[in-house]
């Protein structure tokens, strides 16, 4: 699909634009991204596009909710490529992540199971010495020692300081703060909106704060799944309709 498309129906940039609230810019860029087939051009120059670019830029928009614009980019211009093949690995990458961040969630609630108002008991690693320091406790969420500085300025994380080396000791309760938070920044909340629900944690205010982000979690992962699949109704469109175009035109 590499090649310019003509057919006896023409339409404008504009005619393009209009039908998404685009700027005729952006439909130009998309074209020069290889999101769009090449356009053809008129005697004097102009670009004219078919209805099989209208079928790809719709594509295209459609893509973007359920795997993110760089992604929808990728899969677009591989298909323009001829590289179906290396279009649907990148769909698959994209549910693969989603099944993730769906078992992600899964272990935050179970996480989320065993908290209450009170403390919970310290993990053995963190109970047997009095606490861990911060290297094996970034080895153990397979996060960098940076990463638990950075929680700790935004206040989710409250080490102690060993009296006589000064370095960050976590106790059970911070190991435990430590794992909801990365499983929290996983399922994609910034850290501002997490620093409320840690507060209410170590408090006896409880959970419920965060069985409401569970319940928007949720609510945006069941969004996302349904993104995906009007995405690819779109794409299997486009790849029909490309296909219908190569055969008229015996290229198949």
């Amino acid at each position: 699909m590499g090649r310019k498309l003509q057919t006896a129906e023409h339409l404008r940039p504009v005619d393009l634009a209009r039908r998404h609230g685009l700027s005729t810019q952006a439909v130009r860029n998309y074209e020069a991204a290889g999101i769009l087939p090449a356009a053809g051009r008129s005697p004097h120059g102009y670009r004219t596009y078919t209805p099989l670019h209208a079928y790809a830029l719709e594509a295209f928009l459609a893509l973007i909710p359920g795997h993110g614009h760089g992604t929808a980019t990728s899969i677009m211009r591989a298909v323009n490529r001829d590289e179906p093949q290396e279009a649907f690995r990148l769909v698959d990458e994209s549910h693969a992540r989603l099944l993730e961040d769906r078992r992600t969630l899964r272990s935050v609630e179970e996480a989320l199971r065993d908290l209450g108002p009170g403390a919970i008991p310290a993990p053995d690693d963190a109970s047997s010495t009095g606490g861990v320091f911060v290297g094996p406790l970034a080895r153990k969420l397979g996060v960098g020692p940076a990463t638990l500085r950075k929680w700790e300025r935004a206040g989710l994380l409250t080490p102690r300081r060993d009296p006589r080396t000064g370095y960050r000791v976590y106790a059970g309760a911070d190991v435990r703060d430590a794992g909801l938070v990365h499983q929290l920044r996983r399922g994609g909340y910034r850290l501002e909106r997490i620093a409320p629900l840690m507060a209410r944690v170590r408090t006896a205010g409880g959970v419920e704060p965060l069985a409401v982000a569970l319940c928007d979690w949720h609510a945006r992962l069941a969004a996302r799944g349904r993104a995906m699949l009007a995405g690819a109704a779109r794409l299997d469109r486009y790849l029909r309709e490309s296909d219908t175009w190569l055969r008229d035109r015996g290229d198949s």
